[in-house]
């Protein structure tokens, strides 16, 4: 096992009617800027839960937030509470608004003269933020317990990542009933999202971490199991609550503690999105099999490991089709064809780009612009 230092400083609040409980924990002399996507709060009752618990607070919206946020659009928003000296963001919805909440917390104290550096940087430049909270409604991300952000850059076609534990939310409130009226796919694609995100820090090489493993295992039989029934029943309080839970746990830091991590699949899938405008979770699940056939040997011990423990199964070939068929199963396309994308196309452009960035991925550092251009020419 590696060294690390593990610290999580979000306060989580779980549970049926909790939206009630995020006013307690938003300070009270600033005001606060309540930041949201499209509109969805307005429809399924909770902005009204959250302008509630507000009452007692100086409240300036920001609403609009896209579901790949754009760089563009945060700066409006850094603009924002700068004029109206916001001194605590509000995020509510899924982790596209999460992730604009970090990003614009960041920007409002970045003293340097680009905020795209901040980006660039993936987050290393981040000396200090605003506070943030999080009311979440879709389970997928992890973000409202952890560090990460991912934005997009439309003048460019850049998706980019930051980290920094200077943007992990003070505290987020975990509803399950604010899951019930979400769309199947969106629902769909938290699943997919939070099994990736698991996968990306378990199935690198044996790195005598057993807790670790049984923690990750855990997780993926988990969503295994409970995924199918959260996708038929939008309404089954303990299944939205596991499927909420779960994707919290897949990327809160916990399960990456002293453990070798890949990311391969999400830096690769980034750029699909870029290029094609593909949902996150769906690159996720044409990306995913694909680099584990390419890396097959480097990761067989894991897949393996994995296959024997979740799916009962003994080669990783089995291991991989099993995945596959999860996917399949949640309605998940794993094939460039499903989208009418061209796999030689995108193979192309996405090895150009790596290619001009020197980008170099994976546990083992071994998969260049090259390798990447293969795995996806394959899907």
């Amino acid at each position: 096992m590696q060294n690390f230092v593990f610290r999580n400083p979000t306060e989580i609040v779980f549970g049926r009617g909790t939206i009630a409980e995020a006013g307690k924990r938003v300070p009270a002399q600033a005001p606060v800027l309540l930041l949201y996507g499209g509109g969805s709060i307005k429809r399924n009752g909770v902005y009204e839960q959250v302008k509630a618990t507000l009452k007692n607070h100086r409240v300036v919206e920001f609403g609009g937030i896209e579901v790949n946020p754009l760089y563009e659009t945060c700066l409006k928003a850094v603009d924002v509470v700068k004029t109206s000296q916001a001194g605590f963001i509000l995020a509510a919805g899924g982790g596209s608004v999460l992730d604009a909440a970090k990003f614009i917390a960041a920007a409002a104290r970045f003293a340097g003269p680009d905020s795209w550096e901040i980006l660039r940087s993936h987050g290393v430049v981040i000396q200090s933020a605003l506070p943030l909270g999080a009311v979440l409604t879709l389970p997928a991300t992890g973000s409202e317990s952890n560090g990460n952000a991912v934005i997009s850059r439309e003048a460019t076609r850049e998706k980019l990542a930051l980290s920094s534990k200077h943007v992990f939310p003070v505290f987020s409130v975990l509803d399950p009933e604010t899951t019930f009226s979400l769309p199947r796919k969106q629902v769909r694609n938290g699943i997919v999202d939070a099994f990736v995100h698991v996968m990306e820090q378990y199935m690198t090489y044996p790195a005598a971490a057993p807790l670790q493993d049984r923690f990750a295992e855990s997780i993926l039989q988990t969503l295994a199991e409970w995924g199918p029934t959260t996708l038929a029943e939008p309404n089954h309080y303990e299944a939205r609550a596991t499927f909420m839970w779960s994707a919290t746990m897949a990327l809160n830091t916990l399960i990456g503690c002293g453990v070798p991590q890949d990311w391969s699949t999400h830096m690769i899938g980034h750029e699909l999105t870029a290029f094609y405008g593909l949902d996150h979770a769906e690159t996720l699940a044409i990306v995913l099999p694909g680099l584990w056939k390419h890396q097959r040997e480097p990761k067989k011990a894991k897949l393996e490991q994995y296959g024997q423990r979740v799916w009962n199964v003994s080669t990783a070939d089995d291991a991989i089709a099993r995945t596959e068929d999860f996917f399949h199963s949640l309605g998940m396309p794993t094939r460039f064809e499903a989208y009418h994308i061209n796999p030689a196309e995108a193979a192309e452009k996405v090895r150009t780009r790596f290619a001009e960035r020197k980008t170099v991925l994976g546990e083992h550092r071994d998969i260049g612009p090259d390798a990447v251009a293969s795995i996806l020419a394959a899907r």
